[in-house]
């Protein structure tokens, strides 16, 4: 019953932005859709306004289930002793970092570098990884390989920043409006490249130790 209720708010969400949307293209030449130098309300904006009202409310609602979820699983992790359950599925919501991509078009049409922040979402695809270890037991041997994983990951992505600094040392020498797409997607891919690297790691020394004791 729940689901179908958060289906239904969602659904009633885009619906209703879409609608909102049409209305201003249609008839008010695109006002708060396309880039505005300067904004003074006028009545036609109020679909618009709501719009952008209920869709923060959304993802404010479910910021706050996200968390809720990760402290119910936080706890069930303390007292059972085992990884939590996850879908390998969650993995394809890594599938969001090619969103940036269309940074290259932001920033040159609009020079907003927000898109490029999407990189990060590469990360999410150690949810598969970790999907495949869920409810595992943590044993010690397996936390002596989440620490090594933890530690090879972290040093993979310090190793990314570091170059990061060495080129923004030598800014002079690049052109000052490739600097900044350039060091934002590469804190972007340093962070999917931590997160990724923690889970497939993982999951690859217990799999490795598995295969090790059932040979012998």
């Amino acid at each position: 019953m729940k689901r179908n209720q958060k289906l239904l708010a969602a659904l009633g969400c885009i619906l209703f932005t879409a609608y909102a949307v049409w209305d201003s293209l249609t008839h008010h030449a695109g006002r708060l859709v396309y880039p505005m130098n300067s904004y003074a309300f006028q009545p036609s904006d109020i679909p618009m306004l709501l719009a952008l009202l209920l869709d923060l409310l959304y993802v404010f609602y479910l910021v706050c289930l996200f968390i809720r979820v990760i402290i119910t699983q936080k706890k069930q992790v303390r007292t059972s002793n085992r990884t939590r359950r996850l879908s390998p599925k969650l993995g394809l919501l890594g599938f969001l970092g090619f969103l940036g991509f269309g940074g290259f078009w932001s920033y040159q049409a609009l020079g907003d570098l927000t898109a490029f922040v999407f990189f990060g979402f590469f990360g999410f695809f150690g949810f598969f990884f970790e999907g495949k270890m869920s409810n595992t037991l943590m044993d010690e041997r397996f936390q002596e390989n989440a620490l090594r994983a933890e530690l090879k990951a972290y040093r993979a992505g310090f190793a990314v920043i570091f170059l990061l600094l060495l080129i923004a040392g030598q800014a002079s020498r690049f052109k000052a409006e490739l600097l900044a797409p350039a060091l934002t997607s590469g804190i972007a891919l340093a962070f999917a490249l931590t997160l990724f690297l923690s889970e497939y790691l993982l999951y690859k020394y217990d799999h490795d130790d598995s295969a090790a004791l059932e040979e012998e």
